[in-house]
């Protein structure tokens, strides 16, 4: 029976059916007006969890990212565990290593003060010789001319023993600074088992190794708290998918109360009842009208071509926000468009916007005071009134666009760019071009 209704247009519907009495009429309007409060809360409501779902979706995304910089701060823990590990490591190394040297620098001690005590014999066994050699001498002076050549090599002992000697206490100055040197070096690095004051070099070790432990507990800590914190993340993100799935099911609910309160409007339309919403169902109607034969008499006078007129390869406008696009028939329709479009926006009180859409959502020219150039940097001014060249894909839009029955009426909420959003009705009619079916008219107004 809905279809039989919805095949006949309002005028047509109204001149074929029967008289109705006042209280028949009364009862159907009664029920338009019910309808349409009814489609008005559940475009708001359907609009509001809309809302809710985005914000919902922003906040899951977010959630992501956060879990996965947790993930990437575990790794890098994970990270630094390891690095920590092998630092300490590392310093056991090098302890053991500078023991191993301390040792044999305590050899080399002992090596030193071995030599030292070799060139004091020497130098003993040096001064010796000298007193040898000096008694010597004075005996072979004492010989006279029998004794001199003796003399000679007692004074040639004499020289070198004094030579021996000052070479023995050379050797015995320098062994003994490389002993104070060495020995030192010793006390720094050597290890001194049982006692708690140990050299600077192994202090510092100690200093590291105490530090680097330092470095791993904290970061032992901090994975431990992350791991926690990802455990939670895990927790809340499950919660929110069950709270998306919850809003989805909802968002399905509130479109079946819409569609209830739009079939119900229709019905009563197509009863030939005047409504409220009558005269603007028969001016989409007349507009849509108007645009099929002037795109008709376009392709028929070769201004364009059918195959152009029905271009659907849209070429983005670089640098647009919101983007926008551009088609083969641009030039056409905006040289058409508005002597139609802006008429019939001035024809009834509360409509909002009269414009033609094609199949798509795409508006190739609006209004002609929503077809403002964008100003760049200001989305929220673009959005409001640069709202030509663009692609509208949301229900209303699709709805509208391709819809081939004689009328279509349906309530949502508009953007109305800046944050103002309406609840609105929007009438549309479908326009053909030679039998083929191009788009639609949107006319939508307030209740």
């Amino acid at each position: 029976m809905l279809a039989l209704f919805r095949k006949t247009p309002p005028r047509a519907a109204a001149a074929a059916a029967p008289a109705a009495g006042p209280d028949l009429l009364g009862a159907i309007r009664a029920i338009a007006r019910q309808a349409s409060s009814l489609g008005r809360d559940a475009a708001e409501a359907r609009g509001l969890v809309e809302d809710t779902a985005k914000l919902s979706q922003q906040q899951a995304q977010a959630v992501q990212a956060l879990g996965s910089q947790i993930e990437q701060v575990q790794r890098a823990q994970g990270g630094i565990g390891s690095t920590t590990d092998e630092s300490l490591k590392a310093v056991e190394r090098a302890r053991t290593a500078v023991a191993d040297v301390g040792a044999e620098v305590g050899r080399i001690v002992d090596t030193l003060r071995q030599v030292a005590d070799a060139a004091s014999q020497i130098t003993q066994i040096a001064l010796q010789t000298r007193l040898v050699a000096f008694n010597a001498s004075v005996e072979a002076k004492r010989a006279g001319e029998a004794g001199r050549g003796f003399g000679v090599v007692a004074d040639a002992v004499k020289d070198l023993s004094a030579q021996v000697e000052a070479s023995s206490k050379a050797i015995m100055g320098t062994v003994g600074e490389l002993d104070a040197r060495v020995g030192a070096l010793a006390k720094e690095i050597q290890v001194r088992e049982g006692q708690g004051q140990q050299g600077a070099f192994h202090r510092a070790l100690a200093e590291v190794q105490q530090g680097v432990g330092q470095i791993a507990a904290a970061a032992a800590q901090s994975r431990s708290t992350c791991d926690g914190l990802a455990e939670q993340m895990g927790g809340i993100q499950r919660e929110m998918q069950r709270a998306s799935e919850a809003l989805d099911a909802t968002n399905k609910r509130s479109e079946a109360f819409l569609k209830v309160s739009e079939t119900l409007i229709e019905v009563v339309a197509d009863s030939g009842v005047e409504t409220e919403d009558t005269p603007y169902i028969r001016l989409a109607q007349q507009t849509a009208a108007q645009l099929s034969q002037l795109l008709e008499g376009a392709v028929r006078t070769g201004a364009i071509s059918e195959a152009d007129l029905f271009d659907e390869q849209y070429r983005p406008i670089q640098g647009s926000n919101p983007p926008q696009h551009l088609t083969h028939y641009n030039e056409l329709t905006d040289r058409l468009f508005p002597q139609v479009q802006d008429k019939a926006l001035e024809s009834l009180p509360k409509i909002v916007l009269c414009c033609a859409t094609d199949r798509n959502g795409y508006i190739p020219t609006h209004n002609s005071k929503y077809c403002q150039p964008q100003r760049t940097g200001d989305l929220l001014w673009n959005t409001a009134n640069s709202r030509w060249r663009r692609i509208f894909s949301d229900r209303t839009a699709l709805g509208s666009g391709r819809n081939k029955r004689p009328f279509l009426l349906q309530t949502y909420r508009r953007d109305m760019g800046g944050g103002n959003l309406i609840v609105m009705k929007e009438a549309a009619a479908p326009i053909t071009v030679n039998g083929k079916h191009w788009g639609g008219v949107r006319l939508a107004f307030q209740f």
